[in-house]
């Protein structure tokens, strides 16, 4: 029998029981597909409710095709047996999508007969909410599982945990592995950029020496040149303010005085208007007058018309023409009073008006004299509103032109207006310039000052550390003396103890400088010190009737002990020095002397942290007479060489 498993998600789903309120399951629904082969090949689909927080939670159901069959009757279903398994996951689905809402579309709901699902047949049924009525689509009717099948399903549910635990084991041994891997890796890359980095710096020492020296001459040079920019601009914003001052001051006059001119005219006009207003008043109540006269004049003078017919068109011409002008001035009042920069016209109309108005006066009086006299009037006044309209014309030009140099003035001082904004920005910008450059002057001095500070301290350091070395050369150079002595008085000695003994006598230059203990895991190099009491403890054991003067083998090894102290503790300190003001060692051609006439490598000038205990010794020997002979006056041990122990700068 195989299973293929199609649908096994999480659901949310609404439990009811007889006479109890609803509440909200989370329920895993397994869906799986059954293909048996014996007795006859069939598929069968199984679907299983199950509760991760309860285990014995577990209802089953499987449907074969038969069964199938009598579901699509009862419910009326429109779907096969094949294709009903993905319809009832489609269903599943958009329950899903559905139960966060508020007001779900799709719900499941778990229906049981009993107040609880206590191991009591369940029904699922796939219900579409609607406002008229739930529509139920599917209903599945689901059986408790029984012991077996409980034990059955914990039973795999155990060996898909224990299967994922060994996977997530497997899966740790072999990222622990690519861990260390990386961790060995990083490791020696970390070696490697520290290396990097020490040279890194050392020539960053150098190059920030010589930046700050470029820097420091650039700053002084550029300084130099600010202060002479900085005067030049000033000087040259003095002169353009003072002549911008100058031709501000000019325009000023101007237009104050032609605005003086031009109130004086206004005023000229006010009068004039007033007085034409007057005058028109007059002219219109003579004019009702002259009418009724000219009407009487008519009857009276009938044989005349035939011959003034010609004359009487063009009076009525020349009236209409007068009509003109008294809307042509109504017009021009109106704009007076909108436009005040059209005051020169209204001066021009009103000028033609008093002249018009002047004229009908004359005419008047003549019409009442004379009336034959009316043509050469009419002529008259056609004459003097032609040179009126000339007149009229020639101040509208003017007009226009004093328009547009009052518009060229102000574009000119807007433009000089500007031209000084911007000079004044430059000139705050130049001096912030200037301000930053003096802070950052003034810092620059203040880290060369720290810098030759730490050069005096670090000099001071060096001369101390090299009368150090001068007089641990001193002590170095009297012990090799001593050996040479010791070595002599033995080679004195060794034919008497060949021919006593029978032992070989060992030369001098066949001892090794630098014995290690491989016995005792120490594998350190010793000092010449302490190969030179190796060789002198077998002599001394065997030869007890020897009158060489020699020192016993534990004050001599003490004795190297303590030199190598105040050698290590005077040496440590000069490393130390060193390291702090990363001096290069190749500066130092004393060490390397030094170190070659001693026979001892650098790392003996460390402190060990490993090293062996001194047992058995006591103050008493440090300060002890029998020592004194063989030390020089600089070189006896004082009260704190003996205080400190030897263990602690003594390598194993």
């Amino acid at each position: 029998m195989a299973a293929e498993r199609i649908f096994d998600r999480e659901v949310l789903v609404r439990a009811r029981g007889c006479g109890c309120e609803e509440r909200k399951l989370n329920v895993r629904v397994n869906i799986e597909l059954l293909s048996i082969s014996n007795p006859v090949h069939r598929k069968d689909l199984a679907v299983r409710l199950t509760d991760d927080t309860d285990p014995f939670f577990l209802y089953n159901l499987v449907i074969s095709e038969e069964d199938f069959q009598s579901l699509k009757s009862q419910q009326g279903l429109l779907v096969d047996f094949s294709a009903f398994p993905q319809k009832f996951i489609d269903l599943l689905q958009q329950c899903i999508q559905e139960q966060n809402k508020d007001v779900p579309r799709f719900l499941l709901q778990l229906v049981s007969s009993a107040p609880a699902l206590d191991h009591t047949p369940v029904s699922l049924n796939v219900v579409e909410t609607n406002p008229f009525k739930h529509l139920t689509h599917l209903s599945l009717k689901f059986l408790p599982g029984t012991d077996t099948e409980i034990k059955k399903f914990l039973a795999s549910c155990l060996k898909c945990l224990k299967e994922d635990k060994m996977m997530l084991e497997e899966k740790l041994k072999k990222t622990e592995e690519d861990l260390n891997r990386q961790l060995s890796y990083t490791q020696q890359c970390l070696s490697e950029k520290s290396r990097e980095l020490d040279k890194l710096k050392n020539e960053w020492t150098s190059y920030t020496t010589a930046l700050s020296n470029k820097h420091s001459q650039e700053l002084t040079n550029e300084k130099e040149r600010a202060l002479q920019t900085q005067t030049q601009y000033q000087q040259q914003h003095e002169q353009q303010k003072k002549e911008l001052e100058n031709l501000h001051q000019k325009s000023i006059q101007q237009l104050q005085n032609k605005l003086s001119e031009l109130e004086v005219i206004n005023k000229d006009l006010t009068e004039r208007r007033y007085k034409g207003d007057s005058t028109v008043r007059e002219l219109k109540a003579k004019l009702s007058g002259l009418e009724d006269e000219c009407q009487r004049a008519k009857q009276e003078v009938l044989s005349l018309r035939r011959e003034n017919t010609t004359l009487d068109a063009e009076c009525h011409e020349k009236e209409k023409l007068v009509n003109q002008l008294q809307t042509r001035v109504a017009v021009l009042e109106q704009e007076i009073k909108d436009k005040d920069q059209l005051i020169t016209r209204t001066k021009e109309v009103l000028d033609a008006t008093q002249e018009q108005k002047v004229i009908l006066e004359e005419s008047t009086e003549e019409k009442q004299r004379h009336v034959e006299k009316l043509e050469t009037t009419i002529k008259s006044l056609s004459a003097e509103l032609l040179k009126a309209n000339e007149i009229i014309k020639k101040l509208q030009g003017d007009l226009k032109t004093l328009m547009s140099k009052l518009k060229l003035k102000n574009t000119v001082t807007i433009q000089q207006e500007k031209l000084l904004a911007e000079k004044e920005e430059k000139l705050q910008k130049e001096q912030r310039e200037s301000q930053e450059m003096g802070q950052s002057l003034r810092v620059k001095e203040q880290e060369v000052c720290k810098l030759q500070e730490q050069l005096e301290s670090t000099i001071q350091k060096l001369e101390e550390s090299k009368q150090l070395l001068k007089t641990n050369e001193n002590v170095i150079t009297w012990l090799n003396r001593q050996l040479s002595e010791v070595q002599m008085a033995k080679k004195v000695d060794s034919p008497a103890s060949a021919h006593g003994g029978g032992r070989a006598a060992v030369s001098p230059h066949s001892m090794p400088d630098r014995p290690s203990f491989h016995s005792s895991g120490i594998h350190h190099p010793i000092s010449p010190l302490y190969a030179f009491q190796n060789f002198l403890e077998p002599t001394h054991g065997k030869n007890g009737n020897s009158q060489c003067p020699l020192p016993k083998a534990g004050t001599l090894t003490f004795f190297s002990l303590s030199l190598q102290v105040q050698l290590n503790s005077q040496l440590s300190k000069l490393s130390r020095c060193s390291d702090a003001h990363t001096v290069p060692a190749a500066g130092h051609p004393a060490n390397k002397e030094n170190g070659d006439q001693l026979g001892l490598e650098p790392k003996y000038f460390k402190k060990k942290e490993d090293s062996i205990p001194l047992r058995g010794l006591s103050q008493n020997t440090l300060n002890s007479d029998y020592l004194r002979p063989y030390l020089p006056p600089k070189a006896q041990p004082s009260a704190k060489a003996a205080g400190t122990p030897a263990s602690a700068y003594f390598p194993g």
